[in-house]
């Protein structure tokens, strides 16, 4: 008799742990992993999967995701080694985490829709931690532009925020115009501090209109990589180097790169 799709999914991941278990006790790499040594493997296959996100690569999204899973199921074969924790420990804690968060689903509270359930989220998070307050989760080593977006978010759940999108451009505008006042300063520091403050309010402003700053700026870094490359190619093809070529050259071919663009990237 076939079996169910949770059948095959309960079976898929027994024979995970299984394997992990044989790797464990016959590699000899394997068997010399630690948390320590894993951690920045795990932040390469996270920006692995992360590439493949942006590349809409359906086939590269599942091949990172099994990569990640790895990964978790190495930990909770070390931990549970150490008699820190294992894999049943680890679902159960996220199950009830998710219950506890869930109220809406799972209780009695009534939401209206997913601002009410973020909300209930990071005022419930507060709850459970030991420190109490509303930054306190905010993983140190986070990228500086996935960090403020976060804090922004987290603030916004405690009520912290403009009220209406449209209020945040004076705030660029006037941070904007602080750059300008100190740009030909010298005084590096007050300029880095002032580069920061800008940056700070334009991924608010994202944030606020509901685009993801992380995303939007990835998507134009791989808009000018095949923008350059097309530069590149065209330029070699013509039997010249791009150090001679002046820069009105260049401006001409990169003109022609965006033909080539998708119709959304263009500008």
């Amino acid at each position: 008799m076939e079996m169910n799709s949770r059948d095959r999914q309960l079976r898929a991941f027994d024979r995970l742990l299984n394997i992990m278990d044989d790797l464990r006790a016959k590699c000899p790499w394997d068997r010399e992993q630690t948390f320590e040594s894993l951690r920045n493997l795990t932040i390469e296959e996270t920006y692995e999967l992360a590439d493949a996100i942006i590349e809409n690569n359906h086939s590269g999204i599942r091949k990172e995701l099994g990569d990640l899973l790895l990964h978790i199921v190495f930990y909770a074969k070390i931990g549970s080694e150490k008699g820190l924790f294992d894999i049943a420990d680890i679902a159960n804690s996220l199950a009830e985490k998710l219950i506890f968060r869930h109220p809406h689903v799972f209780g009695d509270t009534k939401v209206k829709n997913s601002t009410d359930v973020k909300e209930n989220w990071e005022e419930l998070k507060m709850k459970e931690s030991i420190n109490h307050t509303v930054l306190g989760g905010v993983p140190k080593s986070l990228p500086a532009m996935i960090k403020a977006n976060r804090i922004q978010e987290k603030v916004k759940a405690v009520g912290f925020d403009w009220e209406e999108p449209g209020q945040i451009w004076e705030k660029v505008n006037e941070e904007l115009s602080e750059l300008k006042e100190v740009i030909n300063s010298g005084e590096i520091e007050r300029i880095e501090d002032e580069f920061g403050d800008l940056f700070f309010s334009i991924i608010n402003a994202a944030r606020l209109y509901k685009i993801d700053p992380e995303t939007a700026l990835e998507r134009t870094n791989l808009k000018f990589i095949k923008r350059f490359k097309y530069l590149e190619k065209e330029t070699l093809h013509s039997g010249k180097n791009l150090r001679e070529m002046s820069l009105d050259e260049m401006n001409k071919i990169w003109e022609q790169a965006k033909n080539f663009d998708d119709p959304i990237a263009k500008d």
